[in-house]
């Protein structure tokens, strides 16, 4: 009888018998070993805080510099002051105010800061005014103000859907019904101050949102009427102030772009503004945008606190050092447990 080869093979030992020698890891060793986790050792934490720090805290520091360049006034107005009411009528505003009579009201003001950036932007300001409000928001089409083809899809636009005979409002809905009409007429030292109106909007609105071959119809011809009214022949990718209003602002005081001033105000200049209740905010700009303080606390905040933890970890090595050495972990040891 011949005997079967015996393969070419490691021959296991016997139950209960320990096998001597070295151990030849498995395939979820091997895997192990070549994902071992980093070993956050006091270099690392502390190096990383301080380069976290640097970074941060130069980045503040330009960023309250930029702002502080910014020159920012704003002037409130309200017609329910003494200078807005006639005398006759002071004794009762509400009247006045509910009345026929004109609610234009001109007011002086007076630079005390040379704004030389031009251009200056001219910003109106609203309060308690939420265009947050979840049926304010969907209130609009979409879709008809890109396309003149899509002007009767108006279910979104309730109750500012349809006029009188069911046609279509272009453009529908409660935003672009309650757009802002009020005016600014402004003059300096006795002569007009020119307000450019154009150019006022993202690019991308223009080009995308609103159509050029988008016209309004029958807009503000409803039961009631909201603010203000837009020229039928000009497309709404050309009216720029119902441009600004329709992107909505995210809390109940904001502040919409109306208009530049194309030239600069020297310090002591008198400003005669006539308009109504707004708040109306001159300012010029910086490469980071308008006067805004927030993005410079910011940065030297978390580069302060990263630098305070550098200098805490720091201390704490010196004076109490961890003990022990990364190379005897398990994972960092060689497969012959050496």
């Amino acid at each position: 009888i011949r005997r079967r080869p015996v393969p070419d093979r490691e021959i296991l030992p016997p139950p209960g018998r320990i096998r001597s020698g070295p151990s030849i890891p498995s395939s979820h060793n091997r895997s192990f070993q070549l994902a071992s986790p980093l070993i956050l050792t006091p270099g690392w934490v502390i190096s990383t805080f301080l380069i976290v720090s640097v970074i941060f805290i130069p980045l503040g520091v330009i960023s309250l510099f930029a702002s502080q360049d910014v020159c920012c006034f704003s002037f409130s107005f309200d017609l329910y002051d003494n200078d807005c009411i006639p005398a006759p009528a002071r004794t009762n505003k509400v009247a006045c105010i509910q009345g026929a009579a004109p609610k234009s009201c001109n007011r002086t003001l007076t630079v005390t800061k040379r704004m030389k950036k031009q251009p200056i932007y001219v910003y109106y300001q609203l309060e308690n005014f939420y265009q947050n409000h979840r049926r304010y928001v969907k209130s609009r089409s979409d879709s008809q103000l890109t396309s003149p083809k899509f002007e009767n899809q108006i279910s979104a636009c309730k109750p500012e859907d349809d006029a009188t005979g069911g046609k279509p409002i272009v453009p529908c809905g409660l935003i672009a019904w309650s757009m802002f009409n009020d005016t600014y007429t402004l003059s300096r030292n006795n002569t007009p101050l020119a307000v450019n109106k154009k150019g006022i909007v993202w690019k991308s609105d223009k080009e995308h949102k609103f159509g050029n071959r988008v016209f309004p119809k029958n807009f503000q011809k409803g039961n009631l009427t909201g603010g203000a009214t837009l020229n039928p022949d000009i497309p709404l990718s050309e009216q720029e102030d119902l441009i600004v209003w329709m992107r909505t602002a995210a809390l109940p005081t904001f502040r919409k772009l109306y208009g530049k001033i194309e030239t600069d105000l020297e310090n002591g200049d008198t400003i005669h503004v006539t308009l109504q209740k707004k708040k109306l905010v001159l300012s010029t700009t910086s490469w980071l945008g308008g006067k805004n303080y927030f993005l410079g606390i910011a940065y030297l905040t978390v580069g302060g606190f990263y630098f305070f933890l550098a200098l805490a970890f720091t201390i704490m090595y010196l004076v109490k050092p961890r003990l022990g050495d990364p190379s005897y972990l398990s994972w960092n040891r060689n497969p012959g447990g050496r």
